[in-house]
């Protein structure tokens, strides 16, 4: 193992080692909080497998973060004793009458037939199975349509911008089915095996902290695979890997499936750790929010991107509570994304990348090599594997 391998491995270690070492210096108000800012982490890993791997600038990535928050959030919500709709045969949510049209008919029996999309998921399992594959679902659709007719560059940006916006609007239209504007609100909390998770308790800030490590672990290990040399490659240049015989649209679909299930993943922890879903979830300056905090991060580092979308967070937290900073806090934070993509092309994790390689060079008594990305090369050595 290489030096250079070695001081990344400890990089990824130091940040697991941070984020479980939190509870003991932290209150269960502040777990809560730094829960959902790990939430945002697994958002930038997102983030990075499609855009910075994959070459694939996704602005609709709060599409399938939505969709997974929906999922569990119908669950919970019929879990709830007090969001049921007394009276009606089948356990329905309370707001199918609140939101009812005016002088639109308001008894039990038009709540029971509006009630068939909710009855699944009167069974917990039901949600948190949705809740990955239906991204998944929709990702592979999408990516059957976009990259089998070689749709690239700010056109796949635009139809996943367009996406996400039709999902949203669909969200709020129905009201009476989903809430509307208002979301989905008083929901139970999760419980598996008798276990309750409360948001505040450290029991779901370890279940967050343990997925967020098994997903940044898996991730840097699936980018590191045969597969993940293909994708990168492509990502450079698409016509030389066809050439080589690759199915690159096939490649292109299976990561935009992977980043979706990830995103669908933070969804569902979002929802246990807020314990609410809502369609802002869909709005578009969150899914471009997203794409500033890998572009700070790194989008081409998966630790960096993760680390930039809870950095971020943390500070977009810190400078909004600050009284004489509270009309400036965006502003701010504009400011430290355009510096970042003046100074810091790559991002923190470019920084970082850059500082392991001359430590490296240093230990080795060696000119440091610059830094080569994934080309029909690297592929060609994957094929001969």
């Amino acid at each position: 193992m290489t030096l250079d391998r070695k001081l990344t491995l400890c990089a990824y270690a130091l940040f697991i080692a941070a984020i479980f070492a939190v509870p003991l210096f932290v209150d269960e108000f502040g777990l809560n909080r730094i829960a959902k800012f790990l939430v945002y982490g697994m958002l930038g890993i997102a983030i990075a497998l499609s855009w910075g791997y994959a070459g694939i600038l996704n602005l609709g990535q709060g599409l399938f973060f939505g969709l997974g928050a929906y999922m569990l959030a119908m669950s919970l919500k019929l879990a709830s004793p007090t969001s049921l709709q007394q009276g009606a045969d089948k356990p329905v949510p309370d707001f199918m009458l609140w939101n009812a049209e005016p002088g639109a008919p308001t008894d039990l029996c038009c709540i029971n037939k509006a009630s068939f999309l909710w009855l699944p998921f009167q069974h917990q399992s039901v949600g948190l199975i949705m809740g990955i594959a239906l991204p998944v679902i929709v990702a592979a659709l999408l990516g059957i349509i976009v990259f089998r007719k070689r749709i690239e560059g700010p056109f796949v940006s635009i139809i996943t911008l367009a996406l996400v916006l039709l999902v949203r609007l669909v969200l709020v239209d129905a009201q009476p089915v989903t809430g509307g504007f208002n979301g989905l609100t008083d929901l139970a909390s999760l419980e598996i095996f008798g276990f309750e998770f409360d948001p505040y308790s450290k029991g779901t800030y370890w279940l967050v902290a343990s997925i967020l490590t098994v997903t940044l672990v898996a991730t840097r290990l699936i980018v590191e695979t045969r597969a993940g040399l293909v994708l990168q490659a492509a990502r450079d240049d698409q016509r030389r890997v066809r050439y080589l015989g690759f199915d690159v649209s096939l490649y292109q679909t299976f990561f935009f499936c992977v980043a979706s299930a990830i995103a669908g993943l933070a969804g569902m922890l979002y929802v246990i750790v807020a314990q609410f879903a809502s369609p802002t979830f869909m709005d578009l300056a969150f899914s471009v929010t997203m794409v500033v905090w890998a572009a700070v991060g790194g989008r081409a580092s998966i630790l960096g991107a993760c680390v930039g979308a809870i950095l971020i967070n943390m500070m977009e937290a810190g400078i909004s509570e600050t009284e004489a900073l509270v009309g400036a806090w965006k502003a701010i934070i504009g400011l430290v994304f355009v510096l970042t993509v003046l100074f810091l092309p790559r991002g923190l994790g470019g920084l970082l990348h850059d500082l392991i390689g001359r430590l490296g060079a240093v230990a080795r008594g060696k000119p440091r090599v610059a830094h080569v990305p994934a080309s029909s090369a690297a592929v060609t050595e994957a094929k001969e594997a």
